[in-house]
């Protein structure tokens, strides 16, 4: 599928009715856009400077993975492996895949927070051809209500991304054991390719690295060996910019720079779209680029707020796109044989495209860095060159996303002078934090690395300083702070690995420390609240609430409440009291306001939801909360983590009568640490692949994995050979 759509093939296999959904980033196209758009972007020329610069073997081990692939697919129509792929083995878009294919997903994987979550406004931006101009400028005003109306907008993915993730460095002062521990956690989603699979790739005396790599990838995204491990999370930093053309008198397909008018390049595209009949007719399209990329709109609400007139039109430049050290900056790091040159290695690619990192290993510090492919648009160059009222507009609608002047050479992109390629900061000038205790990150900026030492006077469009924190942030840091001056409630004041894998699956939601007790005595003091609706008793849900444990763990009872009522409520207006402080971060804002109308509205709301759904006001949270993706008898545990608090993630829709269909979430998990054996360290490493490693439902590995995440039991991964022929099912070799 992911190649077909790659190729510009959905509209000849699929039909032209059909969408493609890139559920990491929420782009959806139908199927004829997305042809259009991935022709233009993923064509021969864009995807050649990845293979042309790629380190020699990491281009062969790329050229084995799509060999092992083509062959595979070639067994399947050969009849072999019976009972497998049932859906689509006998399906003629089923086919061997080449170098290219794989150079095209690559490319789909950098651009994956920047220039494909635009795939429907790229694909359709076309210059205006008589008839009235639609409305060509916005206010901020206009902008925001817009944005408020449209749940889906694009800008969503920069400004409220599920895309996330949660992981710790710590250091020796902060392990008991005085070997630092590696936590990671991306969230994922639970279908599509961007799921990750479970790998261990050895060749002797070059690599010998465990860890999970996207579909596609035949490298560990992240991972661990005997010297280091490291994890991610999706970073702030914005990948692109768009640019504001102004276009040359009486022609839109000519702008001006500098003065001078520059032709927009013009793409001739033409697909192939399947007819009812099975038939295919040719479809043909002009796409357009400038000089900075590809030209753009971005429809929000129905309403087109960067539309091409007759004076004015969008494009944007994407630094990713641009990134053609991305593969062998994955391939150095599979292969690094110490911590120091991992680091190194970051510092001299500036390759990683859209994640924060932490790291460790034995004898090193607890290391952070968003050391990572970004637009060179210092504040200065944004005051200089954001001066129009479409950027006054963007910028309320995504704070920190610059719209340039693409008029103007010094609108351009500087370039560092430890920059690695022309138009991206250099690591000098991108964040990083080095300590003996511990570093984290969960999707917020750098700025509260650690509380202890503030990461800031970076540029705003990496991430922002000295603003509020999600609640999953504060309560990433509150399990820090809590477990290392020993008010958890647990033995000690240091991380031990059982601790760890206990803390981080322990299900809390934190907005209930918040506010669930004012809630339970002041919202509900009255017994009935007021709603669009008419009057609701909130008696019942209230004794449920006083009663909760105030986690989302399988016997938990009452957060479903708290989850439908929290959705809607921590939206109104005013509803904390306490405003956020910038001398107290973490624990800020705080105090609601448990008796505005719109709090007791949502309560009501959320009662009468739960009560549609059918499902009991006192229902254990494993009853109606499950997987969405391999069968529905796997009950999980976890709530939504910016929404709600929670750090143990599971996201899911507004609760109905099917309940919580988990398909978003924890994905790889792995809590690493070293054993010193007297000759060396060895990776001691527990983890889970939350979904299992197949997709296939008659594959032996479709859900077994998930029902070990459900029962809380860790998988330790058998690094070393003896383990390894210990735990060892079966074993396959090939030769070509």
């Amino acid at each position: 599928d992911e190649f077909i759509t790659l190729r510009g093939q959905r509209a000849e296999f699929f039909g032209p009715d059909g969408t493609h959904t890139i559920f990491a980033n929420g782009s959806v196209a139908n199927n004829v856009d997305s042809d259009f758009f991935w022709r233009a972007v993923a064509r021969d020329e864009a995807i050649e400077p990845l293979n042309t610069n790629m380190i020699a073997d990491a281009r062969a081990g790329t050229q084995g993975f799509a060999d092992g692939f083509s062959r595979y697919v070639r067994e399947i129509k050969m009849g072999m492996h019976a009972g497998r792929h049932q859906s689509c083995r006998n399906e003629p878009w089923l086919t061997a895949i080449t170098l290219d294919d794989m150079m095209r997903r690559y490319l789909r994987l950098g651009v994956l927070a920047s220039s494909s979550v635009f795939v429907s406004g790229i694909a359709q931006a076309q210059p205006p051809i008589g008839g009235a101009q639609q409305k060509i400028s916005f206010t901020p005003e206009e902008v925001q209500k817009l944005v408020n109306e449209d749940e889906n907008n694009p800008l969503k993915q920069f400004t409220d991304p599920q895309l996330g993730s949660n992981m710790y460095a710590i250091g020796s002062d902060a392990s008991e054991t005085g070997v630092p521990i590696v936590f990671g956690n991306p969230h994922f989603p639970w279908r599509g390719t961007e799921r990750l699979y479970l790998q261990h790739t050895t060749v002797p005396g070059q690599v010998d690295m465990m860890g999970v790599g996207l579909y596609g990838v035949p490298l560990a995204l992240i991972g661990f060996n005997e010297k280091l491990a490291w994890s991610h999370t999706v970073s702030t930093a914005y990948r692109f910019t768009f640019y504001e053309l102004t276009l040359a008198p009486g022609d839109p397909t000519s702008y001006v720079y500098e003065g001078e008018v520059r032709p927009l390049v013009q793409d001739a595209i033409t697909i192939k779209v399947l007819q009812p009949d099975g038939s295919t007719l040719d479809q043909s399209r002009t796409l357009y680029r400038s000089h900075f990329g590809p030209m753009v709109g971005l429809v929000v609400s129905g309403q087109n707020i960067l539309p091409w007139s007759t004076n004015k039109a969008y494009t944007l430049r994407d630094a990713n796109f641009e990134n053609n050290r991305l593969i062998n900056h994955f391939f150095r790091w599979n292969t690094a044989k110490t911590f120091d040159e991992f680091k190194q290695i970051q510092r001299e690619t500036v390759a990683v495209p859209w994640v924060n990192t932490v790291a460790s290993g034995p004898g090193a510090k607890a290391y952070y860095a968003d050391i990572t492919t970004v637009p060179n648009v210092p504040d200065a160059k944004v005051t200089q060159c954001s001066t129009s009222a479409q950027a006054a507009a963007l910028a309320v609608a995504a704070p920190g996303l610059p719209l340039l002047d693409g008029s103007l050479s010094a609108c351009e992109w500087d370039t560092d002078a430890d920059a690695p390629a022309p138009g991206i900061f250099g690591a000098g000038n991108l964040p990083s934090l080095e300590r003996d205790d511990w570093v984290g990150n969960f999707n917020d900026s750098y700025w509260l690395t650690n509380p202890a030492e503030p990461v800031t006077g970076f540029a705003r469009i990496i991430g922002d300083e000295e603003a509020v924190r999600s609640l999953r942030t504060r309560h990433g840091i509150l399990k820090q702070l809590r477990r290392l001056d020993g008010s958890d409630g647990k033995p000690g004041a240091k991380w031990t690995t059982a601790l760890l894998k206990e803390s981080v699956l322990d299900s809390h939601i934190y907005s209930s420390e918040i506010a669930r007790d004012d809630v339970v005595s002041r919202t509900c003091a009255t017994g009935t609240v007021n709603t669009t609706s008419g009057p609701v008793s909130v008696s019942a849900a209230c004794t449920v609430l006083a009663d909760w444990d105030e986690s989302n763990n399988l016997e938990s009872k009452g957060g479903h409440i708290w989850r439908e009522f929290w959705r809607d409520a921590q939206t109104s207006q005013g509803f904390y009291q306490t405003p956020f402080s910038v001398n107290d971060p973490v624990n800020t804002p705080s105090t609601i306001n448990a008796i505005s109308p719109q709090v007791q509205q949502a309560l009501g709301d959320a009662v009468t939801r739960v009560n549609n759904s059918g499902f009991a006001l006192d229902e254990r949270m494993g009853n109606i909360q499950r997987s969405g993706v391999n069968g529905d008898s796997i009950e999980v545990y976890g709530g939504l983590g910016n929404t709600e608090g929670a750090f143990t993630i599971a996201s899911s829709q507004r609760l109905s009568s099917e309940g919580y269909k988990v398909i978003f979430g924890n994905s790889y998990m792995q809590v690493v640490t070293w054993e010193n054996t007297g000759n060396g360290f060895i990776p001691i490493a527990d983890a889970f692949v939350t979904y299992s490693q197949s997709t296939d439902p008659d594959g032996p590995h479709f859900n077994d994995f998930t029902r070990e995440y459900s029962k809380k039991a860790w998988k330790r991964l058998p690094f070393l050979p003896a383990d390894i022929q210990t735990q060892k099912i079966s074993e396959m070799r090939l030769i070509e």
